[in-house]
């Protein structure tokens, strides 16, 4: 096969990621399938799409290549990128690949891939190297056997496998609104709520937007923008729901709202689901980004665990769950991993084990995190368009690092300081500048240092 004429732009730090026909045809699809087989030496591979109307021919011309290498290839067909992880470890495959844009715009599609067990492949590790394959076209000889199996029964096991993170016969009763965003969330969570009816939980679930529909007709699934939240928020008041939930398009992402339609922001689910694992596991480490940090490691240390901070990326959070054996990790950006699933990040365990604690501790969602965002207000990740994000860099370390009391670099450039804190990155997967600012018990300084910052940053 002859070169590409130009490298291949979909790969990203952590997954591929395009503008269809431009960076991402099926034609390259194919290419991706036949450099994954070669370079992860693969003979069974798993692969998942989500609900975009591009991403059935991406999957079937990323098989094509994947048998062109003698794979078989083990079709999950529409299903979520944590369903895709699952299947891995539990047919035992070589790897996996999701076609997936999740919160893309429309003209987005791309893969998200991981290795044998479910381990992710970073550049070091396997993801450069398919890349330079993919580009040159020198792949190994054609190999005959390639064949696609339809492996959809695995949702069963799935299920199985989310629900063994909470105590079925201990759910009390609540009542849930859904909101899938018309993304691949409907299909498998109707399967868990099946699950669930069976073994005689009393949770009443009420369904928004609903239907797998790859024209987004209410808009791309990115429950993080704040315009997007305002109708899961009045659907909840409308219902007289306890709380809800909703995901992105391939749903390794879920985000909550209380009973009054508030949105609660990410830092402080990751907190909850740190008590939680750590009433189940006293002494645990848990992992967490270095974008909000205070609220988290409070609860970490009031439970008597261990917190464990990561560069943000799943690729990063995954790696670092393994090596310590941490039993969760949590990304403020809703991304939550779990060591008894296979290190993989999931959207439906964490909306399980939120159920669980507010059975627990008998009161409302609102009420779990009163405190929280009392003792450590927040900005939520604030995003810039700069010109130069190096230079905009520099010009916070040169105003704010003397007079901070910590300095950290783990991800971008963190400062803290007695009452409050910073963190300023530049994002791995999009061309903007992310500023997260954090105090303690004070909303006031945390606006404040938004607004000197934003005049910095966009000086």
């Amino acid at each position: 096969m002859q070169p590409l004429p130009a490298p291949l732009t979909c790969f990203k730090a952590y997954d591929v990621r395009g503008r269809l026909d431009e960076d991402l045809t099926e034609a390259n699809a194919y290419r991706i399938g036949r450099a994954f087989a070669d370079v992860m030496g693969a003979h069974r591979v798993v692969i998942g799409r989500d609900v975009r109307p591009s991403s059935e021919g991406l999957a079937n011309a990323l098989a094509e290549g994947l048998m062109a290498a003698g794979v078989e290839v083990l079709d999950l067909g529409l299903s979520g990128t944590e369903e895709t992880y699952f299947a891995v470890s539990h047919l035992e495959a070589d790897g996996g690949i999701c076609v997936t844009a999740s919160h893309n715009p429309m003209e987005y599609n791309g893969m998200k891939m991981v290795q044998s067990g479910s381990a992710p492949i970073g550049e070091a590790d396997g993801m450069a190297d398919i890349k330079a394959l993919a580009e040159s076209g020198a792949f190994a000889d054609a190999v005959p056997g390639g064949r696609r199996v339809n492996m959809s029964e695995t949702r069963a096991a799935y299920v199985d496998c989310c629900l063994s993170f909470v105590s079925t016969s201990a759910l009390k009763p609540l009542k849930i609104l859904v909101n899938a965003g018309n993304g691949a969330a409907g299909p498998t969570f109707d399967a868990i709520a099946g699950a669930l009816a069976a073994r005689g939980v009393p949770w009443e679930f009420i369904r928004m937007h609903h239907e797998p529909d790859g024209s987004f007709p209410n808009g791309i699934p990115n429950p993080l923008l704040p315009d997007n939240q305002p109708p899961t928020g009045e659907a909840v008041r409308r219902a007289g729901a306890d709380l809800a939930v909703a995901w992105d398009g391939d749903f390794d992402r879920c985000f909550f709202f209380d009973h009054e339609g508030t949105f609660i922001p990410g830092e402080y689910v990751v907190g909850l689901l740190a008590e939680v694992f750590l009433s189940k596991a006293p002494g645990a480490k848990i992992v967490h980004d270095p974008r909000i940090i205070w609220s988290t490691q409070d609860v970490v240390e009031r439970a008597g665990g261990t917190s464990i901070m990561s560069q943000c990326g799943h690729t990063n959070i995954k790696q670092v769950l393994r090596d310590t054996n941490a039993v969760y990790g949590g990304e403020m950006s809703a991304h939550h991993y779990f060591r008894d699933f296979f290190y993989c990040d999931s959207g439906m365990i964490p909306w399980l084990l939120v159920g669980e604690l507010l059975g627990r501790r008998g009161c409302t969602l609102k009420e779990l995190v009163a405190q929280m965002a009392i003792d450590f207000p927040s900005s939520g990740e604030i995003n810039f368009r700069v010109s130069d994000a190096s230079a905009a860099i520099a010009r916070v370390e040169a105003a704010y690092a003397p007079h901070a009391v910590s300095r950290d670099q783990t991800d971008g450039l963190s400062l803290a300081f007695p009452d409050w804190r910073l963190n300023l990155r530049s994002s791995k997967t999009e061309p903007l500048l992310r500023l997260n600012v954090e105090a303690r018990g004070s909303a006031k300084r945390v606006k404040r240092a938004v607004s000197d910052l934003a005049d910095l940053i966009n000086a």
